[in-house]
């Protein structure tokens, strides 16, 4: 564990939910709760197909937010070249299970990124 809780983390700049370039209520969905969210393809699927590129946790008195504490997920459809959202309601004590799918989605990041050392970039 980083020390760190994930609602803590404040990520440079925003995700916008759903798809630019799609109407398609389909690219942003709204789950009740985590559990909800964990009966799904997104959850157990194939993390190459469902490609999560981003997370945000929102709590009330962090990042100027005063909605409900929430989860947001950002995922790349990669076959089919759709960005899509989700979010859920969200409580600190699911914290450990959040931290495990993500970790889970960011060993698939890094198989992706692999070939390039995750190092600060040198000007050629």
């Amino acid at each position: 564990m980083t020390g760190q809780h994930l609602w803590e983390i404040d990520h440079p700049y925003y995700a916008q939910e759903g798809n630019y370039y799609s109407r398609d209520q389909q690219c942003h969905t709204r789950f009740a709760s985590w559990d909800e969210f964990t009966e799904t393809t997104f959850f157990d699927g194939d993390r190459d197909l469902n490609l999560l590129y981003r997370w945000d946790w929102q709590k009330p008195g962090f990042h100027e937010w005063d909605g409900e504490e929430q989860l947001k997920l950002f995922f790349i459809l990669q076959r089919k070249a759709i960005c899509c959202s989700v979010e859920m309601s969200i409580t600190e004590a699911e914290e450990p299970r959040v931290r495990w799918f993500l970790q889970e989605c960011a060993q698939t990041m890094r198989a992706v990124w692999e070939p390039i050392a995750l190092t600060e970039a040198v000007a050629a």
